[in-house]
């Protein structure tokens, strides 16, 4: 009988470790505080209980993720709901699986000194953006918001180069830049900047990052699991800051820094607890925006657009 016990004991040794699925999933954007949940999924060893092994990738392009993931290139991508119902509007096989940034980011970004206290003051200034369509409707609420019309002001697109036009005085505002990053960015150089925030200045509220995936080609348990894993390290951030401050830095050299380290703070209030649930309501609402934007044809069912798979075992 010992005998059996020891040989049953040495099998059980000799025996390999059960598979993990693999997945594939394609950031937005290179690695940074935004992406905290992923990492430390990671990191803390969660994806592996959930019996996945996650491949995380930086795009060469940002504007790739959404489209790997509708051919099923990817499991899963980050992306940006304004852009879903854009991109589902033109037909990309696309649907949010997941939430990760629950609150936008986006903000009207003016000097904390200069001469803008209210958005009404930009009439007959200079707005710096980005990507046109999502960003000029937006700009465009913004400032009806106030009294204004896009008549009022003179839009120069200064390719990404946002808070870099504003400190050199190149315009007067930008729309798209980060609350978390760009204001960051600012202090640290010394010249300080004021966001107007876009869902308090009539702008309807959405989640900045989300995950999207192809419904027709993804595994919804693997999914599922997925936003298991990302939701105990966004439990884990949230009550341990610091510490997991100093997991996420410990990753890459590059990330260890002044900017990184206010991001990551300025950054937990925004993840989302619950990233397998859906705000039906948002995307309605979202959604309507746009068509009235003249950016989407019609408004689309939620159900074309996300999906909520926190009733997935």
């Amino acid at each position: 009988m010992k005998r059996a016990a020891a040989a049953l004991i040495l099998a059980l040794a000799a025996a390999p470790a059960a598979a993990q699925d693999e997945m594939t999933l394609i950031l937005d954007w290179f690695v940074n505080p935004d992406h905290g949940p992923i990492v430390l999924a990671e990191e803390l060893g969660y994806f592996e209980e959930a019996g996945l092994d996650v491949e995380v990738i930086a795009p060469a392009d940002p504007a790739d993720p959404p489209k790997m993931a509708a051919a099923g290139r990817a499991d899963l991508a980050v992306s940006y709901q304004p852009q879903l119902h854009l991109q589902v509007a033109e037909g990309l096989p696309l649907k949010r699986v997941g939430t990760l940034i629950a609150s936008p980011l986006n903000c009207l970004l003016v000097l904390d000194d200069g001469p803008v206290r209210e958005v009404a003051d930009l009439a007959g200034r200079s707005i710096g953006y980005s990507v046109a369509g999502v960003e000029e409707a937006m700009l465009s609420a913004l400032l009806d918001h106030a009294g204004l019309s896009l008549d009022d002001v003179d839009l120069v697109n200064v390719n990404w180069s946002l808070s870099p036009a504003l400190m050199s005085g190149q315009v007067d505002a930008v729309i798209g830049a980060y609350r978390n990053f760009e204001l960051n960015q600012m202090a640290i150089e010394g010249v300080p900047g004021r966001c107007f925030y876009v869902e308090e200045e009539g702008l309807p509220t959405y989640d900045e990052l989300i995950y999207v995936a192809n419904p027709d080609t993804m595994d919804a348990d693997k999914i599922a699991r997925f936003l298991a894993a990302t939701e105990r390290a966004t439990q884990y951030i949230v009550n341990h800051p610091d510490e997991s401050w100093d997991i996420f830095a410990a990753t890459s050299t590059e990330l260890d820094d002044e900017l990184n380290a206010r991001a990551w703070h300025d950054t937990i209030p925004r993840f989302a607890l619950r990233p397998a649930a859906l705000d039906h309501g948002r995307y309605a609402r979202f959604g309507a925006f746009l068509q009235a934007a003249g950016l989407i044809p019609e408004e689309r069912p939620v159900s074309d657009l996300a999906l909520d798979l926190g009733d997935a075992p």
